[in-house]
Parts: structure tokens; sequence; C-alpha cells
């Protein structure tokens, strides 16, 4: 999952609003809860933003437990930290989690204090970052997002918006349904191409290695190939045994 193409506030709320869909939509699992309209869940009727977070915290234990033990690069929390950050969320007091942990009173303050100026300086580090590269720079010149499994991450993924559309036009004889001319040794062509494929499949969902063929064998001749590339560049993950597949991205 690409946790860096959302909005602080769509993170913090685990779902965000498609305008063009005019629905609301699940972050994690991509469901749709249309504005407007009115859902059943255990018993009880909610309008389409309340049900969307109720979902969340169903189906997928919570936006801040998903956030919290979030499986990507751009996680820096060491184990110990999550585990606090955890405790600090259930509301319990700096001595009842000094308690529960085995630490001091003093030792909770100090990370609590530590938390919240790495906080700040995040914040500072992210109005200058949007007001240099988001408010003054041409969407074309943009580079597209690099993915939280990303496994060769170099010079590769310095792949402008404008680069991407330019490979997909020339590299795919269709785009719906998807048809590839062919599969290029240049990397940069491989990502943008591994990237346009791996859309092909639905996230929160496993694949026999025979599905995963059959999607694939539509798209380009040697599909092996293709499967075997979207795994070594991280946008899929297997069983070791290769029973199983699904999208990482």
């Amino acid at each position: 999952m690409d946790y860096g193409k959302f909005t602080l506030e769509e993170l913090k709320k685990g779902y965000r609003f498609d305008k063009d869909k005019e629905a609301y939509v699940c972050i994690y699992c991509e469901q749709t809860f249309p504005a407007g309209q009115i859902f059943s869940m255990d018993g009880h009727f909610y309008m389409a933003e309340h049900a969307v977070a109720k979902h969340i915290a169903k189906e997928h234990d919570g936006n801040f437990t998903r956030l919290v033990n979030a499986d990507t690069k751009y996680n820096t929390l060491t184990q110990n930290q999550r585990e606090l950050m955890t405790l600090f969320y259930s509301g319990l007091t700096d001595s009842e989690i000094a308690k529960k942990s085995q630490i001091t009173d003093s030792t909770v303050r100090r990370q609590r204090f530590t938390f919240r100026e790495k906080a700040k300086q995040a914040r500072l580090y992210l109005a200058v970052y949007e007001q240099v590269f988001e408010e003054h720079t041409e969407n074309e010149n943009a580079f597209i997002p690099i993915h939280d499994k990303a496994i060769y991450v170099d010079d590769r993924y310095l792949i402008t918006e404008q680069e991407k559309r330019h490979i997909l036009e020339t590299s795919f004889k269709s785009l719906s349904p998807l048809v590839l001319k062919n599969f290029s040794p240049k990397e940069k062509k491989k990502i943008v191409i591994l990237g346009k494929i791996a859309e092909e499949f639905q996230r929160e969902r496993h694949y026999s290695e025979k599905e995963v063929n059959e999607i694939l064998k539509p798209v380009y001749e040697d599909y092996m190939t293709l499967r075997r590339y979207l795994v070594m560049y991280g946008f899929m993950e297997r069983t070791k045994d290769g029973a199983e597949y699904w999208l990482t991205v």
C-alpha cells in the first residue's frame, strides 16, 4: 500500500472522499460508500461517512492499529515505540503505562516529550516541502510515488508524471483492455509497466498461480516473465511454494 499518495487528513481518518464517484473510499481495501446512502451495519443504520469509519473499525482493526503497525519503510517507529504509542492511545496515565511497561514514570514522560518534538519537526518540514514542491511545481514535473514494497530504490524511480505517461503510451498497444507491446529491459520502463499491470489485481485478495496467469495472459504472451517481475520488484508477494499471490501496493 502506498501511504505516500494520501493526505495527512486521509491517513488520520483511514478513508478519502472521491469527488468523481461522490463516495467515501476506504484507503485499505477501496470499498466505496456513496454519499447520501444509508448503510445497515450490525443492526444499526449509518450515513456513508460514518459507515466507512465503522467499516475500518470492524474490518481493519481500526485506523490507528493499521497506521501504527504499517508495514512500510515510512514507518520508522521501533517495536517499543509502537507499543508505547498504543498505550498512550488507550488513554492510560503515565503511571499506568510505566507499571504496564515495567519502566519509570520519568521514562514515559520523556518518551511522550520526544514524540511531541518529532511531531513538531515533521509538521514544519511538511509545510516547507508542500510550499516548495506542491504549490510551485508543475504536476508534469512531479515524481511518481515509490510504492512501499519497492526492492531496488535508486535512480530508476526518478520518473516524472510526464515520463510515466509517455512510457504508457509507447509500451502498450491498448490500455483498456490492457495489452503490452513488449516488456522493456530499461528499468524505468519496467517500473511503470509493472505498476500499470498491478492495477489489474485487487487489493486484499489472494490469488492462486493459475488465477494470476489468467489475468496476465491477455496482457502479454510471456506472462511468466511478468509474474516473476511483479514479485521481484515488490508489486506482489507470494508464498514460498508459489501457491498464493497477493498485491502489496
